[in-house]
């Protein structure tokens, strides 16, 4: 078959007639993007039948029941090819890889139906999807509302980089709607919230904040790393755009680094092209092994949410623990957590060692079977301090301002045996010397 007619036969959906000016929000869009050999399922499947099945790449030649790797940087030109130039239709169909493969559209096709979405974006790391979302959907002059506790990075980047940009930013507490309605201003374009925050777990109505969102004629962006769609869907909860390490839950294993946005077609065309002059594309090899980490994400996210709320328990009765911050354990700050909008909290457990920092690290190093790391979400389990990694750059008084208090550890619970990371953690917090107990 000729390359033109395969290419015209492959991926005629990805030319729409109707296609206008690229960065002309009305413009009428398709989802995806997709070609015909990929799998898309319809969205009210289950999720564990959507990681498993949905973007699929369907090889018509060799019959292959997983997706290939298309391992090239570019792709022959032809008819097709032309008029996605022509027709600002680039997504969709395959020129050049940092402007799409069918690699990556498996993997975004399978984000955005676990999601419940449109389309999906697949980029570098996680700091590359939301920067290029930021970026994207705000211009110079605008203002942005977040939180004091979000990611180190995402801080980082809000507070360093948005101001020489010209955008505005406001820090407020996640869980005080009123202080994020009081924020809005007439200039606001966008609220960047997430689901749990990092690293103490505090719970944002994001219905709410969606309301506030509507009403002041901005964009939410809600980060829902610690989460992933098998636990909480922020779109359905009112969110436009939904990032994700993909690093961390999604992928699974630790060993690869990668982001993803997932929400609206119009939205995600222009997150797509900031993303392109970004560079930050996510290659062939990456994105097999995030999808192939899809697979068995409801399964390991369940288990890890089992296995957090049993440790949560058991540290929340241990009395070397001063403190535990998980969502399971109720109380006064999780009083307005709606919880029908959760299937679970997650892997992640927050809580400080009595005796400080050098009681929690002493407690680290007793440790057996967690790996004393940073990042979260794989298979095995891993302890870190926020204060000497993740949150390293904030001054004490802004530490202790969002309630990182000395001898916070963040836990990130594995797959393991239960009895044997409780077991193991008895074991560490049972063995610190009894001077470093305040």
């Amino acid at each position: 078959m000729a390359q033109t007619e395969r290419t015209a036969k492959g991926f005629e959906e990805g030319r729409t007639a109707e296609a206008g000016w690229f960065g002309e929000l009305t413009r009428r869009r398709s989802a995806g993007p997709v070609s015909p050999q990929h799998r898309v399922l319809p969205r009210e499947i289950s999720p564990e039948t959507l990681a498993v099945h949905a973007g699929t790449y369907e090889d018509p030649v060799t019959g292959s029941v997983g997706t290939p790797i298309f391992q090239t940087s570019t792709f022959l030109l032809d008819d097709a090819s032309y008029g996605a130039f022509s027709d600002g239709a680039m997504r969709d169909v395959p020129i050049y890889t940092r402007y799409g493969n069918p690699s990556q559209w498996s993997v975004q096709e399978k984000i955005a139906a676990l999601e419940n979405a449109e389309s999906a974006l697949v980029t570098s790391s996680g700091m590359s999807a939301i920067a290029s979302t930021i970026y994207a959907l705000t211009n110079s002059g605008s203002h942005i509302i977040s939180a004091y506790d979000v990611y180190g990075g995402t801080y980082n980047l809000l507070r360093e980089d948005m101001p020489s940009a010209g955008r505005e930013v406001s820090f407020v507490d996640p869980t005080d709607v009123d202080a994020v309605r009081a924020a809005v201003r007439e200039e606001t374009q966008l609220l960047f919230f997430e689901t749990l925050t990092n690293p103490l777990l505090k719970a944002p109505d994001i219905r709410a904040i969606a309301e506030i969102a509507r009403e002041a004629n901005a964009l939410l962006v809600v980060d829902n790393t610690f989460l992933t769609p098998v636990m909480s869907q922020p779109l359905a909860q009112g969110a436009d755009i939904v990032v994700h390490s993909a690093t961390k839950y999604l992928a699974g294993h630790s060993d690869l680094t990668a982001g993803a946005v997932v929400g609206r077609r119009k939205f995600l065309d222009r997150i797509w092209a900031q993303a392109l002059r970004f560079g930050g594309t996510l290659e062939p090899l990456c994105c097999f092994l995030l999808e192939r980490g899809l697979k068995t994400l409801p399964l390991r996210i369940r288990t890890q949410n089992e296995n957090a709320r049993e440790i949560a328990k058991f540290l929340a009765g241990h009395d070397r623990i001063a403190d535990v911050h998980h969502p399971d354990l109720g109380g006064d700050r999780y009083a307005n957590l709606r919880r029908a909008d959760y299937a679970g909290y997650g892997g992640m457990v927050s809580f400080e060692v009595k005796g400080g920092d050098e009681a929690a690290l002493a407690f680290m190093n007793n440790l057996k079977i967690p790996y004393v790391a940073t990042s979260l979400g794989g298979v095995e389990s891993l302890v870190s301090m926020p204060s000497n990694t993740s949150h390293s750059s904030l001054t004490s008084r802004q530490m202790a301002l969002i309630g990182i208090n000395p001898g916070l550890v963040r836990l990130s619970a594995g797959i393991e045996n239960i009895r044997d990371l409780l077991e193991d953690l008895a074991h560490a917090l049972d063995a610190l010397p009894e001077e470093g107990v305040r």
